[in-house]
């Protein structure tokens, strides 16, 4: 079973080479929200003092995301910023915020953060919430799974109802209903049409 994290908490994860050498922190994560993924990473230098990076991280330089680290193969991988940051859709910090819509037109509350899962895939596996009353937890935290047809639409993330149904209470949760649901295919996400 993969791990489950949160984005927010890859900010400030280091950055590491197979070899052993810590080469940068993570600043943001780019996220594709047509996609359903991780496209790569903003960067920061190590320390305290340090700034943002002229360099950035391309999800295809990443040889894992691991729950302390991010391991890429060697220095190598790194490209100029604008090449990862253009390829991505939207940043978390656009996702974080959006209004989540059932696609029966309720809605569910506001997404607090993406839940990527760890290893090599970079796929966004559900969304950390602050619920409404249509969910009959009105202002608490919840865990909705990410699988079904997802839509992203400027800050407006639309869910298939049914899986307002499958809310959960914590990251441990939603990993193992992940692992029941696997079966019934992967995250499908289509991109909204803004109307």
């Amino acid at each position: 079973m993969s791990t489950l994290m949160l984005a927010a908490e890859l900010t400030k994860r280091p950055v590491v080479t197979l070899g052993g050498e810590a080469v940068a922190q993570v600043k943001d994560t780019v996220f594709d929200a047509a996609g359903g993924r991780i496209t790569g990473f903003t960067l920061a230098g190590r320390g305290l003092l340090s700034g943002p990076l002229k360099q950035s991280l391309p999800w295809s330089g990443v040889h894992a995301l691991g729950p302390d680290t991010v391991m890429i193969p060697s220095i190598e991988v790194l490209q100029a910023r604008d090449a990862v940051v253009d390829r991505g859709e939207a940043d978390t910090g656009q996702v974080r915020g959006a209004r989540v819509l059932s696609d029966a037109g309720l809605e569910l509350g506001t997404v607090l953060d993406a839940v990527v899962e760890g290893g090599t895939s970079g796929r966004v596996v559900g969304f950390e919430i602050t619920t409404t009353e249509a969910m009959g937890r009105h202002e608490r935290r919840a865990f909705l799974p990410a699988h079904g047809q997802l839509a992203m639409t400027g800050d407006t993330l639309v869910i298939p109802a049914e899986l307002a149904g499958q809310a959960v209470d914590d990251l441990d949760a939603l990993a193992a209903a992940r692992e029941r649901t696997r079966t019934a295919g992967e995250t499908g996400f289509r991109k909204g049409d803004g109307r």
